[in-house]
């Protein structure tokens, strides 16, 4: 199996994007899987573009991007990505779409295709907290993970998709009061066993665990 693992470079001011960094400490063979590491521009369009060429020259397996979500306790698999952008912020070449469409023929959202539950279950079994996030918000995150499941709908019909957000790292949070961290090794120690899973659930089907929220 072969797996492409995507991270954003830093963007809203930040010097540094722990899932870049992450990705970065990722072990080339993970679970017996080749991992294909890739740095993405935070900038809609333009992500997407570096990504399907990406797929076009590994022809992966399996596409996981990882991306920054400041504020979050966990390293918490997407379950769904929608079609629109409606960015809080300028990206890092100053787009700032507002209640724009992605995909004019896209579906209003796709589902992941990768074992939430089970990457969530590795990733505390691990001794790393994680959970299933059911929003990966209306930025680029969530732009790059609908666009692959366009790709995967309309050219890539055998691919798998996903993504996960992780925490800021200490060194983003030191003039941050009461906002949640994680080091950066815990962060690639959770992404490496949601990786694990991904390989180990192949073709199987995800577990049936309690992964929902109320609000």
């Amino acid at each position: 199996m072969k797996i492409l693992v995507t991270g954003f470079d830093p963007f809203g001011g930040e010097p540094i994007n722990p899932a870049l960094e992450a990705v970065k400490g990722l072990a080339p063979v993970i679970n017996g899987a080749e991992v294909i590491q890739l740095e993405i521009p935070t900038v809609f369009g333009k992500a997407a573009e570096v990504v399907k060429k990406a797929i076009e020259e590994h022809q992966p397996d399996v596409v996981l991007n990882i991306g920054q979500a400041g504020g979050r306790f966990t390293v918490s698999p997407e379950r769904v990505a929608i079609n629109i952008d409606d960015a809080r912020i300028a990206d890092n070449e100053g787009n700032q779409p507002v209640d724009e469409v992605i995909q004019a023929d896209g579906a209003p959202a796709y589902f992941t295709q990768l074992p939430i539950k089970a990457m969530v279950t590795a990733i505390k079994e691990a001794g790393i907290p994680g959970s299933v996030s059911n929003t990966a918000g209306t930025f680029v995150c969530n732009h790059i993970m609908y666009q692959v499941q366009y790709l995967i709908e309309k050219e890539y019909p055998n691919l798998k998709g996903g993504f996960i957000h992780v925490p800021f790292i200490p060194a983003q949070v030191l003039d941050k009061a009461n906002q949640p961290y994680m080091s950066l090794p815990d962060i690639t120690k959770g992404l490496t066993a949601a990786i694990s899973a991904i390989v180990e659930y192949d073709g199987k089907a995800d577990l049936k665990a309690v992964g929902g929220a109320i609000h």
